[in-house]
């Protein structure tokens, strides 16, 4: 079997790891199998954590909703329910801007599915 010299590509390879693991501490920055094995955990967090950020703030928008509702006196499913049945089609991060930044404006919302 032919020799075959890697040329460039091993330096490619390992400088685009070192470029990535780049901030980490000790061997893990500057060491190209522990930099390697750091980069690709870092790689899955992110790749994970981009799929629980929605989930996320899903959960930051309820409880938003829920505390605004409770000032009110309704609890958040009830609300929510209330806001179907009128026919009022707000989504939840509209909903919890309105409850955080326009607290007038929510109790206008309260009123209007209360009455």
């Amino acid at each position: 079997m032919p020799r075959v010299k890697t040329g460039n590509v091993r330096r490619k390879r390992r400088k685009r790891i070192l470029k990535h693991s780049k901030g980490y501490r000790g061997g893990r920055n500057n060491l190209r199998r522990t930099a390697m094995e750091a980069v690709e955990k870092g790689w899955n967090h992110a790749y994970a954590h981009r799929r629980a950020r929605k989930r996320d703030f899903r959960k930051l928008w309820i409880m938003r909703i829920n505390a605004a509702a409770r000032l009110h006196g309704l609890t958040y499913s009830r609300f929510m329910h209330a806001l179907k049945t009128a026919g009022i089609e707000l989504d939840r991060k509209v909903l919890a801007d309105i409850a955080v930044n326009d607290p007038d404006g929510f109790a206008q919302l309260v009123a209007q599915v209360k009455g």
